[in-house]
């Protein structure tokens, strides 16, 4: 007798696990980009300003692009507050962002750099459902 095979990856043998469904990102890098963007739907955060457009295109990538202006501190404060941008935007829009949008977080001065980071992805959970909801 032959003993049965273990669970591989916590599954009963012979059943396949679903495949993970992950949203790719994509920076957005071109100007008229960013303005169709800022032409679009926004939706208020404390930390940041999140706009965002239906591209209207068959196109399964979600787009995100990042900006703070000089209003937000010297070149130091500016990539610190990008950084903190792209990392909430890894972790709330990837799941939660629908395919096809455009998005563009906008850092605001002193609270994209001092706000926790805890609070910031509740607001663009909470902004993200204002966007998709008007």
């Amino acid at each position: 007798m032959t003993p049965p095979e273990a669970p591989v990856d916590g599954h009963e043998a012979g059943h396949e696990a679903p495949p993970a469904v992950s949203v790719c990102l994509e920076t957005l890098k071109k100007r008229p980009d960013f303005l169709a963007c800022a032409r679009a739907r926004k939706a208020p955060a404390p930390a940041f300003l999140l706009q965002g457009r239906d591209r209207r295109d068959d196109d399964a990538v979600v787009r995100v692009g990042y900006t703070a202006s000089k209003k937000v501190g010297n070149a130091v404060a500016r990539n610190r507050a990008k950084r903190r941008l792209r990392e909430i935007a890894r972790a709330v829009i990837a799941d939660e962002g629908r395919a096809g949008w455009d998005y563009v977080l906008v850092a605001r001065p002193g609270s994209t750099v001092q706000r926790d980071f805890a609070a910031m992805t509740t607001d663009l959970r909470a902004a993200l459902a204002r966007v998709h909801g008007q």
